[in-house]
């Protein structure tokens, strides 16, 4: 039985090695070397309490404003608006109360296992040494900041996963070169960080290779099929039999999914990032402070400063003043950070209107699957994707239910 995966990210690397491990003969393709996309530049953290679904109202309703605001959290570019609007009305369909409650419990029930999967994935790699022990600080200047954000601390209530309010002298105890305009904060302390996170996907990719899995490097264009698929078209002209397939090509899903007469509404939500060789500061904790959406991780390679989202689709060129404004921002909780020596990243998240991912059999061929739509938490649903995926590809009963996480939802 061979399996050919498409994407060599976090995600299709994981499910790659998983399915490896269960006896699969497998093919990994991407058209690029593994872990060069969104992987390579993510926010390399472990965000268990991450997953409240982006459509709430009390956020949709702030993107009028921020998309006035320059430098606003969210931004638009206005030519690509006519595109964005079917994506966008779904959107705001998964904004009701009920469509949301059902949201965060999907949510829940991937990062509750999240941080232990990840570990488990890590020893298998000799790789436990990449993750942090400290948590993340969610920063607040004031109550009224804090009492903003007091939705997502009562869904994080809701579903029990640990936090702790904690003040103006525990803040300096745990990170002292966090400003004093920090009045309180909230301690997540299953949230860690990954000191590279790009090197998890190559060791994995290493391990793959290395039990005699074959990895192509080369663009997918097409595909052979009947009632099921056949062949995996590439570009150069080969096509590599296949007895299953597994889409996990991230924002570059949608295009695939299209081609197998299977359209899925998938954007891509760009990121940025700006890393930081020579920060001037260490840090132990990642923070991210909500009213000034920006995140700051510590990392192998110093600091790495990101938090804005641009849906400008996969061809426009990167902006990268979206990067330099969270610096801006950052610079408000860390005063003596510098930005010096630093570079600047742009990548594709895949981006779906009700925020949960595709963990699905394909609706409409046997031995078609989709693992994609991820968003800004691929890293973190990485290896809880490969072990549900691993199962409903092998015939096993699937850990968590998936039903909900099926492509025809929309």
């Amino acid at each position: 039985m061979t399996t050919v995966v498409v994407g060599a990210g976090i995600i299709g690397t994981a499910i790659a090695h998983d399915l490896q491990k269960r006896g699969r003969q497998v093919v990994l393709v991407d058209r690029d070397t593994p872990g060069m996309g969104a992987s390579f530049g993510n926010m390399a953290s472990i965000a268990v309490t991450e997953f409240m679904p982006a459509s709430r109202p009390s956020v949709w309703r702030q993107i009028p404003g921020w998309m006035l605001d320059p430098e606003g959290p969210v931004r638009v570019r206005p030519s690509y608006m006519p595109k964005l609007a079917p994506w966008f009305l779904r959107f705001i369909a998964a904004s009701r109360p009920s469509r949301l409650r059902e949201l965060e419990a999907q949510g829940a029930a991937l990062c509750s296992r999240a941080l232990d999967d990840t570990m488990a994935l890590l020893r298998e790699t000799g790789l436990e040494d990449q993750i942090s022990e400290e948590g993340c600080l969610s920063l607040y200047a004031d109550e009224a900041e804090f009492r903003a954000d007091r939705e997502h601390i009562e869904i994080l209530e809701r579903f029990g996963f640990p936090h702790e309010v904690i003040g103006r002298q525990a803040i300096n105890a745990l990170e002292p070169e966090l400003s004093d305009r920090i009045g309180m904060a909230v301690l997540f302390p299953q949230n860690r960080s990954m000191r590279d996170p790009y090197r998890l996907v190559l060791a994995l990719a290493e391990r793959f290779a290395g039990l005699g899995g074959r990895i192509e490097r080369e663009e997918v264009v097409g595909f052979t099929r009947s009632d099921t698929i056949r062949e995996v078209a590439l570009k150069d002209g080969r096509k590599l039999p296949a007895d299953e397939v597994v889409i996990c090509a991230g924002a570059f899903s949608a295009k695939l999914a299209k081609a197998l007469g299977e359209p899925i509404p998938l954007e891509t939500e760009r990121g940025y990032h700006t890393q930081i060789m020579a920060p001037g500061i260490s840090m132990k904790h990642s923070i991210i402070w909500p009213a000034k959406a920006f995140m700051v991780t510590p990392t192998a390679g110093g600091i790495r400063v990101g938090g804005t989202v641009e849906m400008a689709g996969l061809d426009a060129a990167p902006d990268y003043r979206r990067a330099k404004v969270t610096v801006k921002r950052a610079k408000e909780a860390l005063p003596n950070l510098r930005c010096e020596a630093f570079t600047e990243w742009m990548g594709h998240r895949p981006a779906l209107p009700d925020t949960v991912p595709i963990l699905s059999a394909s609706a409409k061929m046997k031995g078609l699957f989709y693992a994609t739509g991820h968003g800004h938490l691929g890293l973190t649903y990485a290896a809880t994707t490969a072990r549900l995926m691993g199962e409903l590809i092998t015939g096993a009963k699937p850990s968590v239910d998936l039903h909900p996480y099926r492509v025809n939802r929309f």
